[in-house]
């Protein structure tokens, strides 16, 4: 082939992957841009239950909580939403909505620190610091009558709590380092020329999954440490969060882990498997 029609496939090609490069940024720009106050309260104005924004400090930072119930009915249980890297209180809004876990719970989710519209990128520096976070917003909570949901690396935080949950159910959770794939993809996070076209909050999950890698080390004991009773939902195709990691807690664990595997299932569970989650909330909330 000659030299010229070499320097033309490659300019097409380079070009062709620019194009796709750019869409996928689109997209995720469109994806996962961290909504407003104002965004939040229309995806629910189609729905029964309308939900009540609340704001904690943290450590001199907001934290953004929203609230199916204006006033916690103690009587009932209460279940808490984590999410993942990246993520935001609205990935369990199908949750939140749900008519039936509303009648049988006080329900709350919030946008851990550098995923609102507020602090974007913004994040905290430690699991240790977002366990903190995550306790005082139960502080006015009782926790033996608390479920706690954790899904990716919001699972990663409510298994390294050592309170004592009604429940723990943990959705392809993250607890072994040296089981985290390293995709060739989180190199535009680093690069100097491409790190300024990805979203904040992609830059900021990069940083929190390079960091898993060491951190989660200092945190094998305390797995096995956990007093609560453990569910997780896991499928055995997550390339995110290897499947492994749910056969892990399996053997620390013992009696006090139960594991719902979804055959060929990947890290998408939370919204494809949305009836599955959501019956096994409900059945939590009998026991």
């Amino acid at each position: 082939m000659k030299k010229a029609g070499l320097l033309r496939i490659l300019k097409i090609t380079g070009g062709v992957l620019l194009i796709l490069f750019i869409s996928a940024l689109i997209a995720a720009y469109r994806f996962i841009s961290p909504k407003s106050d104002q965004q939040i309260l229309r995806a629910f104005e189609d729905g029964q239950q309308q939900p009540h924004i609340d704001r904690l400090s943290f450590q001199g930072r907001e934290v953004r909580l929203i609230k199916m119930q204006a006033v916690d009915d103690k009587e009932l249980p209460t279940i808490v939403f984590i999410h993942g890297s990246p993520g935001s209180s609205m990935d369990f809004k199908r949750y939140l909505k749900d008519e039936d876990l509303n009648a049988q719970a006080n329900l709350i989710a919030y946008d851990r620190i550098g995923y609102s519209d507020r602090d974007a990128g913004d994040i905290l520096p430690s699991l240790e610091l977002e366990v903190e976070l995550l306790h005082e917003i139960l502080k006015d909570q009782n926790n033996k009558n608390t479920i706690v949901v954790g899904y990716s690396y919001g699972g990663t935080v409510m298994m390294a709590s050592p309170l004592d949950f009604k429940r723990k159910i943990a959705l392809a959770a993250a607890v072994r380092g040296d089981l985290e794939p390293m995709f060739w993809a989180l190199n535009l996070c680093r690069w100097d020329l491409t790190r300024p076209l990805v979203p904040k909050v992609l830059l900021a999950a990069a940083e929190e999954k390079f960091r898993h890698v060491e951190e989660l080390k200092a945190y094998q004991s305390r797995w096995s440490g956990s007093t609560s009773e453990v569910v997780s939902v896991h499928g055995t195709s997550d390339a995110i969060v290897p499947y492994q990691n749910s056969l892990y807690l399996a053997d620390v664990l013992g009696e006090r882990f139960a594991l719902v595997t979804l055959e060929e299932g990947n890290h998408a569970l939370l919204w494809t498997h949305f009836e599955t989650i959501r019956d096994l909330l409900l059945k939590s909330l009998k026991k």
